[in-house]
């Protein structure tokens, strides 16, 4: 899918937010600056250099995205951090900046804010064009070559898919012995749910993510995915239950029909919804560049938190959790119990 960073917030803060690409970038891209607090830091004069820019185009993306270059490292020096930064000798414009006595200066990651930003610069360009197969490299290399399965990586997904299947179960057992209707209504009842949770059947889901038709869905979902949909099938296994002995018999299809919408509806349930929507939608945007139209409201950037999550030192491949002791003994007490 193309990104254009000039025209995507969430786009260009993924990217941000990401510091192992920040690493690889500063490490490739070779774009100068000084050092200064223990971070590379640049000028007004050095940026303008580095993009082929005026002082006024500066000055109107800082007037028009200043909070985001702000939130993003942009800041100013006065007082007695300026004396420090107008001691060193890099050879600089010290008296950058709109007044002696304060000064303007962007860390890298606000100057490669600043370069997703411009529109006018081909130097800038250039860099955006860079920076993204930056991002998808090292996407690969620390996912294990692919991205599909990268919720897999989350050291809490095993345990979701374990309990899941559990009350996975609860709900088949409950479709069997209280609602009418041959083998297909599992395939219905189950997209109802993931109607409810995501705004997606099976086939659609798969259709985005670009699996092949007899893949496991919940192999791809994110835990926090896993365990709403856990919540679902317990809950809704309860109500037919109830459901179907206040009756004094299965219940027809439509009746079960009914009841998911009601249950659906409850409130105990919708900041789940919204936040496992926003985490499906956000996620698997930036991870798998994979856009689920349906929540394309709920889009938003992905926190540092969670590049370390998939991407970081704790996150292992499913092989290796499998592999390790401790995995091992926690999922045979959860069995034991």
């Amino acid at each position: 899918m193309s990104k254009d960073l000039t025209a995507s917030s969430h786009d260009r803060q993924n990217i941000l937010n990401n510091r192992y690409a920040l690493q690889q970038a500063e490490q490739h891209l070779g774009l100068g600056g000084v050092v200064f607090d223990s971070e590379t830091v640049f000028t007004k004069a050095q940026v303008m250099a580095l993009y082929e820019i005026t002082d006024r185009t500066v000055e109107r993306y800082l007037a028009s995205h200043g909070d985001e270059l702000k939130s993003n490292g942009y800041k100013l020096l006065r007082g007695s951090k300026l004396k420090e930064f107008k001691a060193l000798d890099y050879g600089t414009d010290m008296n950058d900046g709109t007044k002696t006595s304060l000064l303007g200066v962007f860390n890298f990651r606000a100057v490669l804010n600043l370069g997703m930003l411009l529109t006018e610069s081909e130097p800038a360009r250039q860099l955006r064009s860079r920076l993204l197969d930056i991002v998808l490299d090292v996407m690969a290399e620390r996912a294990g070559g692919h991205t599909k399965f990268i919720n897999q990586r989350d050291e809490n997904y095993l345990l979701a898919t374990f309990q899941e299947e559990n009350y996975r179960r609860q709900f088949t057992d409950a479709l069997d012995s209280c609602v009418e209707g041959n083998s297909w209504k599992y395939a219905r009842f189950t997209n109802l749910i993931y109607q409810s949770i995501f705004h997606e059947n099976a086939a659609e889901y798969k259709k985005v993510l670009n699996l092949a038709a007899k893949a496991n869905i919940r192999e791809t979902l994110y835990s926090e995915v896993l365990n709403l949909i856990a919540s679902f099938e317990s809950g809704i296994a309860h109500e037919l239950e109830q459901a179907s002995e206040k009756k004094g018999c299965k219940l027809t299809q439509k009746e079960a029909e009914s009841l998911f919408t009601c249950f659906e509806k409850h409130p105990l349930f919708k900041p789940l919804i919204l936040d496992a929507r926003t985490k499906m939608a956000s996620r698997d945007l930036c991870f798998r560049d994979a856009l689920h139209e349906k929540l394309e409201a709920y889009i938003q950037s992905v926190p540092e938190a969670d590049f370390e999550r998939f991407l970081g030192e704790k996150s292992k491949s499913l092989e290796e959790q499998l592999s390790d002791p401790d995995t091992l003994a926690v999922f045979k007490r959860l069995k034991d119990r």
